[in-house]
């Protein structure tokens, strides 16, 4: 439920949002991997969400200049 909430949110913005959104989640997936690199990241599975909330922006961005 939660990420079908998400998917609506994103599906509401502008591309020019969108574009802001992904590049802020790029930067949020870099600095977690520094951290897990430096054994400072306590939750790991982070990573694995930033990198599905990559492909989620990425696919709306797809439908939306598909259209």
């Amino acid at each position: 439920m939660k990420i079908n909430k998400y998917v609506e949110e994103l599906k509401g913005k502008t591309p020019a949002e969108l574009n802001e959104e992904l590049v802020a989640a790029k930067k949020e997936l870099f600095n977690l991997r520094f951290q897990n690199a430096t054994n400072q990241l306590d939750n790991t599975s982070r990573i694995k969400d930033v990198r599905k909330n990559i492909a989620r922006i990425q696919t709306v961005i797809a439908e939306k200049t598909a259209q």
